[in-house]
């Protein structure tokens, strides 16, 4: 409860942060791109700017770093998808320059790179385009629809699979191997992100503008698996942790949260008086810290574990640590231990939403009850809440 997460912030950006990305293979390593058109680099131990550069005319809408660690892509407003060096001379007096640029049709939504290979893929007006990093044309375009998508993901183990979501309301999932999209879900609203777990790979995320997080099984996308549950406003960003069992969304209520990949409700919310609507999240590489990129033109740094030092422990701290957590796990069933561990304190904004939301929930499940009470037993069927989500699929 009297825990200190927040770590620090790192300033200098101008304009709100629309995207971040870092580094698979580096702690420190971490690029963010702005609504007017500035790319950073980091170094997240000494919170720095390593260097910047305008990039683009208009927004930064993706960042993605290649496997090797060695270069990193953006794409913006201006239909263009530019290469970048990750090392940069510090004595550099003019801007750095691409090392390479990709010119397309429309405006690019989202950017990412295939997770093995040479190639990356890109979103934008009512088609999916795959790039050989060689090639200045697309090598292959996916249509579905007439919408724009607007986010598109790899899965880190099947790494020819990746996942969509566009403006129309769908999920859709695609084999890099075959001529057409594999399937395609259309929910009750519009999905902003997805992102794949990367420990159990037929499963990810989809944030979705209905305040919830909806976890699928690629396999059966006709239902939910989990319901995650808490914010308040549309969600804008999910990001799994490398670890696998817990993931961090950022939503437009201005807070944080994160959730165990199997929990409806969220462990941990973080948030901060100056702190604006939150547009991106990241985990770090060793998923001991959380990244937020926000409109007021901050990137914050968080704990993960918000009660857990950041400086190494001595033996006698972490079996100290070990033996209260094995407290609070073996006496967690009792009313007051699971009051004082599930407290947290809100914004007086989001806990008013929170009521008013409990409240129509509350009104909707008491009116579907006086309905079955004064009708015809078996006529009024109601959907589990786990189908009520997904209005259709396509196949």
């Amino acid at each position: 409860m009297m825990a200190k997460p927040f770590i620090g912030a790192l300033d200098g950006h101008s304009d709100g942060v629309w995207c971040t990305a870092n580094a698979k293979n580096s702690l420190v390593q971490f690029f963010s791109g702005s609504c007017d058109g500035e790319i950073r680099a980091w170094d997240l131990a000494q919170k720095k700017t390593v260097w910047s550069v305008n990039a683009h005319r208009g927004f930064v809408r993706g960042l993605t770093v290649a496997p090797s660690g060695r270069t990193f892509y953006s794409c913006g407003d201006d239909a263009v998808v530019k290469q970048w060096s990750v090392e940069v001379a510090h004595n550099l007096q003019e801007q750095p320059e691409p090392l390479r640029t990709y010119v397309g049709k429309s405006v690019f939504h989202s950017i990412d790179h295939h997770w093995r290979d040479p190639k990356f893929v890109t979103t934008g007006s009512s088609a999916v385009d795959i790039w050989d990093c060689e090639r200045t044309e697309p090598v292959h375009s996916y249509k579905w629809g007439v919408e724009t998508v607007g986010c598109a993901r790899y899965n880190p183990a099947e790494a020819d699979l990746f996942a969509s979501c566009g403006n129309d309301r769908s999920v859709a999932l695609y084999d890099a191997r075959a001529a057409t999209p594999l399937r395609k879900v259309i929910l009750q609203m519009r999905t902003n992100k997805v992102a794949w777990n990367p420990m159990e790979p037929f499963y990810f995320v989809a944030a979705n503008e209905d305040h919830n997080l909806y976890t699928f099984d690629m396999r059966n996308m006709e239902r939910a698996i989990v319901i995650h549950k808490d914010h308040v406003s549309a969600v804008m960003d999910v990001a799994f942790s490398p670890t696998g069992r817990e993931f961090v969304s950022g939503s437009y209520d201005r807070t944080t949260r994160i959730f165990g990949y199997r929990s409806g409700k969220s462990r941990e919310v973080y948030h901060t008086k100056r702190m604006h609507r939150i547009f991106c999240v990241n985990f770090s590489a060793d998923s001991r810290f959380i990244l937020t990129g926000s409109d007021d033109t901050n990137i914050r740094i968080w704990k993960a574990r918000a009660a857990k030092p950041v400086a190494k422990m001595a033996l006698r701290e972490e079996r100290k640590m070990a033996y209260r957590e094995s407290l609070k796990k073996r006496f967690g069933h009792l009313p007051e231990i699971r009051r004082i561990a599930n407290h947290r304190h809100l914004p007086k904004s989001v806990k008013k939403a929170k009521e008013l939301k409990e409240l129509q929930k509350n009104s909707e499940r008491r009116k579907v009850e006086n309905r079955k009470r004064h009708s015809k037993p078996g006529s009024i069927q109601e959907r589990p809440e786990k189908k009520q989500a997904v209005v259709t699929e396509e196949k």
